[in-house]
């Protein structure tokens, strides 16, 4: 993108889209784009098969066991909702973390306040990560589950989940992952890692369309109903089926993009895993050393960049970042992105809650004329440091 826009803000959308899952969901969509599930006519059952080929696929990225405990959803924030919202009880106690998103601390900011449960917040360190005995010494009895970001959307902070995994199984505590950040930029096995439930989206780094998502459960893990409606099975009855993955499915699923999500996730798996984000930690080293060099800028969590994605966020002393972020776009023709990120304890914690900050989060199509671009951008700033 070196000849025109300088897009620097893939952890909220990634973009652009690769051209062959744009043509190739056009092209699908266009032979099959039926109910999937609502027919026994020939499209009907070919765009079910999708579906099922979909399901799979995301199973076998993820680690995960069973193809009929993958969930779709509309981003990762439905999932998380239909996750909370179905595997809390009153009385429970959750442990979550000063790195997450709204998508997480909402959801239980309701419920506690609703009277229904507690929670608690483990901290995060100054190199932006949580560790595993703060955890643990927030579980108790009542704990029903431990749900947190994989990785953070601010930081880009890629968090022990192993070792607190190993926590929530030693202590019998489901361990529920935001992993909207991380899935299609590090490899994730949920049987590995000791993950219960991970919800995900498919417009980041999965490359896929918005409005296409999902969870995915491991087998013992029980998610009772909360939102209720057709599922083309069991009809006559009023009572919403119990049966995985409509259990968990109201209504007809977004086939589009569930096409796009499928190929998305190919287009991830063909370049590599690795590959991907060994590119793009290249160039996020790049533009770390560059901004470092800047005496006006002041970088977070960035001094070591190991087990983080490429997300670098900082703040520029004096100026509102999103006066940075005008000026970035509408004069240097850089695209990132400013305020709180939707993470506000992150940034209480950092000192930055009033205004926010600036992040740019890098991608595959990003190049180092862009890094470099960025660089000499908010080098031409006058920062009110340097005057």
């Amino acid at each position: 993108m070196s000849d025109g826009l300088v897009y620097l803000d893939n952890a909220a959308t990634t973009f652009p889209k690769p051209i062959e899952v744009l043509q190739g969901m056009v092209d699908a969509y266009a032979r099959v784009g039926v109910s999937p599930g609502r027919g026994n006519h020939d499209l009907a059952m070919q765009a079910d098969d999708m579906v099922a080929q979909a399901r799979a696929r995301v199973a076998r990225f993820f680690g995960a066991p069973d193809p009929d405990r993958v969930i779709f959803a509309a981003n990762a924030t439905d999932a998380l909702n239909t996750a909370i919202g179905g595997i809390v009880r009153p009385g429970d106690h959750v442990v979550a973390t000063r790195l997450d998103h709204n998508s997480v601390l909402r959801p239980l900011h309701h419920l506690a306040a609703a009277g229904v449960i507690a929670y608690d917040l483990a901290p995060f360190d100054g190199r932006g990560f949580v560790d595993p005995a703060a955890v643990a010494a927030l579980i108790r009895p009542a704990t029903r589950a431990v749900v947190m970001t994989h990785a953070s959307n601010v930081l880009g902070t890629i968090q022990p989940l192993g070792e607190i995994g190993r926590v929530c199984a030693d202590r019998g505590v489901l361990l529920v992952v935001d992993a909207a950040q991380s899935a299609g930029q590090v490899p994730i096995d949920m049987t590995a890692l000791g993950v219960s439930a991970l919800a995900f989206t498919g417009h980041k780094s999965l490359y896929g369309p918005s409005g296409i998502g999902g969870l995915v459960l491991q087998p013992a893990v029980e998610v009772e109903t909360t939102r209720f409606g057709g599922t083309g099975m069991d009809s006559s009855s009023l009572v919403h089926t119990r049966a995985y993955p409509l259990r968990l499915e109201a209504g007809t699923l977004n086939l589009m993009g569930v096409i796009g999500l499928s190929l998305g996730i190919g287009f991830v798996e063909a370049r590599g895993l690795g590959a991907i984000h060994d590119r793009e930690m290249a160039l996020t080293r790049r533009l770390r050393d560059g901004l470092a060099e800047n005496p006006g800028i002041r970088l977070f969590c960035a001094d070591d960049l190991a087990d983080h994605l490429a997300v670098l966020t900082v703040d520029v002393p004096g100026m509102d970042p999103q006066d940075v972020g005008a000026i970035l776009d509408g004069d240097f023709g850089i695209a990132v992105r400013v305020g709180l990120h939707c993470a506000p304890m992150v940034h209480r914690d950092l000192g930055t809650i009033d205004r926010g900050a600036v992040r740019f989060s890098l991608g595959v199509f990003n190049t180092p004329d862009d890094i470099d671009r960025a660089i000499a951008a908010m080098d031409a700033i006058p920062h009110p440091r340097r005057r």
